[in-house]
């Protein structure tokens, strides 16, 4: 608004300079800039990322597979772990020995992380293999994809407001000492006059 203002009152002033009414273009050009592009961009970058996060979750849960693992026995020395992979990321999980049976129908038996607070041998739960059982995390789901998708959005649009606002504080400096160094010359050359009674006359 100060933008639109400044060219306003700077359109017929006798004490405008070239400068000011440019500053004024300027700023009302980034504010234009900052209302209307950086929301495209950020519809945008917000657009590519949800497909390519959504195709993501489809090829994950096309590949991995929710099997279910009967534990052998704890872990030993295995402390309780907090899983990574958790919507909160607070859960907590047992370092158990296990067996279960892989899609493609072979018998696997390792170390894995159980959601069993204190697991005894035959207690069953759940995880996430590829096709022939490995361990791999759990899928990406859809509402998680989004939740970045709409974070990249605006993140883009946020930077993209932020580089409109560098450019302009960039250009507005350069005016200003390019006003400041003319100042200086006009001072130089009326220096040796400055203060003398009559000077210039």
């Amino acid at each position: 608004m100060r933008a639109i203002g400044g060219i306003w009152s700077w359109r017929h002033n006798p004490l405008r300079r070239g400068t000011d009414l440019v500053e004024a273009w300027v700023a009302l050009s980034a504010l234009v800039l900052i209302l209307l592009v950086a929301p495209v961009v950020g519809s945008v970058v917000g657009a590519l990322a949800q497909g390519a996060l959504q195709q993501s979750v489809r090829a994950q849960h096309a590949s991995r597979h929710e099997v279910t693992a009967t534990v052998v026995r704890r872990a030993t020395g295995s402390p309780l772990d907090v899983d990574p992979e958790t919507t909160t990321g607070r859960e907590t999980r047992t370092r158990v020995v296990a067996d279960w049976t892989a899609p493609d129908g072979t018998a696997r038996h390792g170390t894995v992380l159980a959601g069993l607070r204190t697991p005894h041998p035959g207690d069953r739960f759940a995880i996430w293999t590829d096709g022939h059982g490995r361990l791999v995390a759990r899928p990406l789901d859809s509402a998680t994809a989004t939740t970045h998708a709409v974070l990249a959005g605006f993140g883009a649009a946020l930077f993209t407001a932020g580089a409109v606002e560098g450019a302009r504080r960039l250009v507005v400096w350069r005016m200003v000492r390019r006003r400041h160094a003319r100042w200086d010359q006009a001072w130089e050359r009326a220096g040796p006059d400055w203060g003398r009674t009559g000077a210039g006359s």
